[in-house]
């Protein structure tokens, strides 16, 4: 019961064994039915729930009108009992109401039924919007995840800091949001796409365990997980492995699955080397099967040229889904998987005799039967097979698997895992012929790779790791370089020269010449976490005043131009608007 000096007591507070009681409640209308010539029935609205009065029926009160009711709470006759609701017992007789404020229609009703209304015209009424029960709860959860979180952050010793919302430019990560400086004309700041930098140098300042309920922005095109405005859990810890990293953030996450009424699983670990093989993607949603399964030594001596010399073929099984897939949905797969780069898809239903696809008379009895054991076919499944190098494979496959197979994100059970050995480099630089870093170019390498930084440098793990709940990244880490010897490695294989890595890092990089310790760090997002633990597919359902997927905000219709006199003041010429 939350009492203030308006109301004695709250909508949902109210049960039979508070019979007798004189309250006052403080909320909405949400309906009013007549009840006779004399009466009606009002339901009185919070975030707690619903309350039902019997007024007298000349009080003109409309949905949405803001009022305060006194009466004695009374027990409904058994056959008006509603077992919907936890009010549902008892009402509120002998009423007198005041109207603390009168309401327009609203642009859509306040309940469930606006599910169904066009996103835009909810976000543009937000504050309309969040005052439905599916928002509340919510924006409720999320609370109870955040505190749940940092609660969990400071019981192991870790110490909140916060860092700069203005910082310097930095060349690696997405595009960031500048911001231009009116006492220096010409020199920006950027909004900080993560604390990285601060939280590295606050490991050399000795803070030893920090933690921030960071916002950051990227300037990024949005999706269904993803806000140009974010928060994450960002943290880092010093003398600790990366086993040390997943204990401390484990415990944040299955606090805030608990806060949020779920009783989490274990956390388990995979490479990623595994996860590629086994799923195809660096994310895998472990809710469901069809793995990836490797068929290239069955196709060794082949005289099938589709798969002849392939240096990767692997397939999938879509258990009992043959007959589902017809000519046009097969050709949709085909033409799928040769937009992402394949050469082609090969697809075999199987039958009581055999497989039935315009490929199975090109396949020897051994390859068929090959296909059937490993992949554990049964009649009426449908098997997918793809022969390419071993990225596409792996990411073709596990592209279409995710599509036939994978539930909405939001559906249990929750599968955690952490996903470790992401290479070090991805690929080579054509321009350059300089390899790609796969993090940032701070991340460690595995210590059983060092030696082959300069002649295999593809070849090199390194200590980063992401953190995945069914299918979606939650959040990425890694144990951080502190030896300046081991960087420079690192920044030459880069081809960064000593003078470009003092001009862009050299405000990070120097402090390190002062006794940097061994530490690393993890940063996820709350946003993402909080939607899947809230049984939602978008995170602008678990944000209170999101952007649109175009950037934009109905609300206050941000982004908007603004006056001449502040791009004077900033030395800012706007070019013309594009034709």
């Amino acid at each position: 019961m939350t009492a203030t000096s308006m109301r004695t007591h709250q909508c949902g507070d109210l049960r039979a064994a508070d019979a007798g009681q004189t309250v006052t409640l403080c909320g909405w209308v949400a309906t009013r039915r007549e009840h006779g010539e004399h009466l009606a029935f009002v339901d009185v609205r919070d975030h707690t729930g619903v309350t039902q009065c019997v007024v007298d029926n000349r009080v003109d009160v409309r949905p949405e009108y803001v009022i305060r009711v006194t009466g004695v709470v009374t027990p409904r006759p058994v056959e008006n009992v509603n077992a919907k609701i936890p009010t549902g017992a008892i009402e509120l007789q002998q009423c007198t109401v005041e109207i603390l404020n009168a309401a327009e229609p609203p642009p859509f009703p306040i309940n469930e039924r606006a599910d169904q209304v066009a996103e835009t015209t909810r976000l543009q009424y937000r504050y309309l919007d969040i005052r439905r029960e599916r928002m509340q709860r919510n924006l409720r959860v999320r609370a109870a995840c955040n505190a749940a979180i940092r609660q969990a952050m400071q019981d192991q010793g870790f110490v909140e800091v916060e860092t700069p919302m203005l910082v310097p430019s930095t060349p690696e990560g997405a595009r960031e949001f500048i911001v231009p400086s009116r006492q220096q004309q010409g020199s920006f700041y950027a909004l900080p796409q993560s604390p990285q930098l601060f939280k590295q140098l606050l490991m050399v300042a000795g803070i030893d365990r920090y933690y921030q309920m960071a916002r950051c922005l990227r300037d990024e095109d949005l999706r269904a997980d993803r806000q140009y405005e974010f928060i994450q859990l960002d943290a880092e810890m010093s003398f600790a492995t990366q086993a040390d990293v997943h204990q401390a953030i484990g415990a944040a996450v299955m606090a805030a699955a608990r806060a949020a009424g779920h009783e989490p699983s274990e956390i388990v670990t995979i490479t990623w080397q595994e996860a590629m093989n086994r799923f195809g993607v660096d994310k895998p949603d472990l809710r469901f099967g069809m793995e990836l399964v490797d068929l290239t030594d069955a196709f060794a001596a082949t005289e099938f040229k589709a798969f002849a010399g392939a240096p990767a073929i692997k397939g999938i099984r879509v258990p009992g889904r043959a007959e589902e897939f017809g000519r046009n949905k097969l050709d949709g797969l085909t033409d799928k998987a040769k937009s992402m780069g394949a050469k082609g898809l090969v697809w075999l239903k199987a039958t009581v005799d055999g497989f039935d696809s315009p490929v199975a008379k090109f396949l020897s009895a051994a390859e068929q039967d090959a296909v059937r054991q490993r992949l554990e076919v049964q009649p009426g499944d449908l098997v997918l097979i793809v022969a390419d190098q071993w990225a596409r494979t792996c990411e073709v496959l596990g592209t279409l698997r995710n599509d036939l197979g994978r539930p909405p994100v939001h559906e249990g059970p929750w599968r955690y895992l952490w996903v470790v050995d992401f290479p070090l480099f991805v690929g080579v630089d054509e321009a350059s012929g300089r390899p790609k870093p796969g993090h940032h170019p701070f991340t460690q390498p595995h210590p059983d790779d060092v030696n082959l930084l300069e002649t295999d440098p593809l070849a090199v793990r390194s200590q980063a790791y992401d953190l995945v709940l069914n299918g979606w990244e939650l959040g990425s880490g890694s144990i951080r370089i502190h030896q300046p010897e081991l960087q420079a490695r690192i920044f030459n294989l880069l081809g960064i020269s000593d003078e470009e890595a003092n001009r862009k890092f050299g405000f990070f990089l120097n402090p390190f010449r002062y006794g940097a310790p061994p530490h690393g760090g993890f940063a996820f997002g709350v946003d993402r976490l909080v939607a899947i633990l809230a049984g939602e597919e978008n995170i602008r359902e678990v944000i209170a005043f999101p952007k649109t997927q175009s950037g934009s905000d109905p609300m206050t219709n941000a982004p908007t131009p603004v006056a001449a006199k502040q791009l004077d003041e900033l030395g800012i010429r706007t070019l013309p608007a594009k034709a």
